[in-house]
């Protein structure tokens, strides 16, 4: 048994030492078909690598070629390029060595020439010393003193062209500026143009007949005192038939007075306790139509953000007037001229309209409070806090500060433009007409005046003078001294333009 077992396990190694040399063996065929495919593959890369290596040798060949193909062209167009420039240098050459020549030519010439205008020289200096002793004898004059007088005569006539000079130039700078600042004023006043009627504080209340006079004052005069003891004005009853005239120095205290007195006439019952009730009814109104004229005017203007007493004092002016002219609407009318032509000027349009609106803020309180009506209305929106430009703009407006922005300019301006254009003021007409006679009158004072005209709503003042009198010279003089007695003895707003005309005319008939 035990040598079955044994030549068991020797048939099982023997089979086993078959099988790994069996695997052996092919796993050695194996390599060296890898190393065979590998020494192929390295042959190959060789192989290609040797191609790839040719192609590169003739592309380089090709390249280097090429390049040095252009590099022979290049070289040979700079060659053309510079034998080109040699060629024109040369002929350059040859052109200043021409122009040399003749330079040499000409300065001979001109050498020869000095030579010949120095012999003149000498000549004419003789001759003109011979001359000048001529002459000094014959108007007994030196030369100097022939100098001096032609100097004085140039100087005279440089003189009077200057002054003609400056004449035009100043005419076309004034008449540009003249035309500019009406084109501003004439579109604001354009823009706003509109029936505007002045209203006015009525003083007076109608009543249906006499006999009502009566009873307004009362047995023993007890409604009339109550009556001005209540609202504050006086009641003036005379022989004037069915009115009865209420005077205050208090516009709003006027207006309240009026209301009370019609409400008593149309009800009919006057008595103590009637006035009373009347009186109150009468006042709250009133101080609706303030607040409600306040607002009004703001909202027009465009202005929104003002203190609420200052709306109230804006509105107290509904019931102000000056010269007839309703002040309320006055300022309505300076903040929107104002806002326009700070516009046209390109300057802050809501500045200008805010103090325009403000300008106669005063006028409100000016107969309660002491002082010009600019101050009064200055100090009033400082303290209630308006930006110091407008204060500025309100106090500056009548001068009583000196202006010193384009907003107290603007404001200025059309509160004069406002004011002063005809039919505003009830008492600008009358002044208005006086205004252009005085004009008229002052012109034709002077002598050599032949005719004048004011035109322009007394802007402008044409003079006629008579051409055999008045020289040209003496129309610029007399221009000058027009202008002058103007500014002294009347007074305007903005300014008067003075035009002297002087014509000569040659009249023939044919027969």
């Amino acid at each position: 048994m035990t040598i079955y077992i044994i030549i068991a396990l020797l048939a099982g190694l023997i089979v086993g030492a078959v099988i790994v040399f069996a695997v052996l063996k092919a796993r050695i065929n194996k390599a060296n078909k890898i190393v065979s495919q590998s020494e192929t593959m390295i042959k190959d890369a060789e192989h290609e690598a040797e191609n790839i290596k040719r192609e590169a040798e003739i592309e380089a060949r090709d390249q280097v070629y090429r390049m040095k193909k252009n590099v022979d062209a290049e070289i040979e167009d700079r060659k053309q390029e510079i034998k080109q420039q040699e060629r024109r240098l040369n002929q350059r050459q040859e052109s200043l060595d021409r122009r040399s020549d003749g330079l040499d030519k000409r300065e001979q010439q001109i050498m020869s020439l000095q030579g010949q205008v120095e012999k003149k020289s000498q000549r004419l200096d003789a001759s003109l010393e011979e001359v000048t002793e001529r002459l000094e004898q014959i108007s007994s004059m030196t030369t100097e003193q022939a100098r001096e007088a032609l100097i004085e005569r140039v100087k005279g006539d440089v003189t009077k062209k200057a002054a003609a000079i400056i004449r035009s130039v100043e005419t076309q700078t004034k008449l540009e500026a003249d035309r500019k600042a009406q084109n501003i004023i004439s579109l604001a006043i354009q823009r706003i143009a509109a029936d505007h009627t002045s209203e006015r504080t009525i003083s007076s209340v109608p009543i249906p007949s006499d006999d009502l006079k009566g009873r307004i004052i009362g047995r023993e005069g007890r409604n009339i005192r109550t009556f001005e003891q209540i609202t504050g004005v006086n009641l003036i009853i005379d022989d004037t038939p069915e009115v009865v005239v209420i005077s205050s120095f208090d516009p709003v205290r006027r207006e309240i007075g009026r209301i009370t007195l019609e409400n008593l006439v149309t009800d009919g019952r006057i008595h103590p306790a009637r006035i009373e009730e009347m009186f109150s009814k009468a006042t709250k109104l009133v101080n609706q139509q303030i607040q409600d004229a306040g607002e009004k005017a703001a909202f027009d203007t465009g202005i929104h953000d003002l203190d609420p007493e200052i709306i109230k004092i804006l509105g107290r002016l509904r019931f102000r007037t000056s010269y007839g002219q309703n002040v309320l609407d006055h300022s309505i009318e300076v903040a929107t001229l104002a806002g326009i032509m700070a516009a046209e000027l390109g300057v802050d349009v809501h500045a200008a309209k805010r103090a325009g609106l403000l300008h106669d803020l005063g006028k409100a309180i000016d107969h309660e409070v002491e002082g010009s009506h600019a101050v009064i209305g200055a100090d009033l929106a400082r303290r209630f806090g308006e930006a110091p430009e407008i204060v500025h703009a309100i106090e500056a407006h009548h001068n009583d500060i000196e202006l010193t922005t384009i907003t107290d300019v603007l404001v200025q301006s059309a509160d004069a433009i406002s004011a002063a254009r005809p039919g505003a003021r009830s008492e600008s007409l009358e002044n208005y007409i006086k205004r252009l006679e005085k004009l008229e009158s002052i012109a034709n004072a002077h002598d050599g005046v032949e005719q004048t005209y004011a035109m322009q709503a007394g802007r402008e003042i044409r003079v006629m003078v008579e051409p055999s009198k008045i020289s040209d010279a003496q129309s610029v003089v007399l221009a000058h001294d027009i202008a002058k007695q103007i500014e002294d003895e009347m007074q305007y707003p903005g300014q008067v333009k003075v035009l002297v005309i002087r014509e000569n005319r040659a009249v023939d008939y044919a027969k």
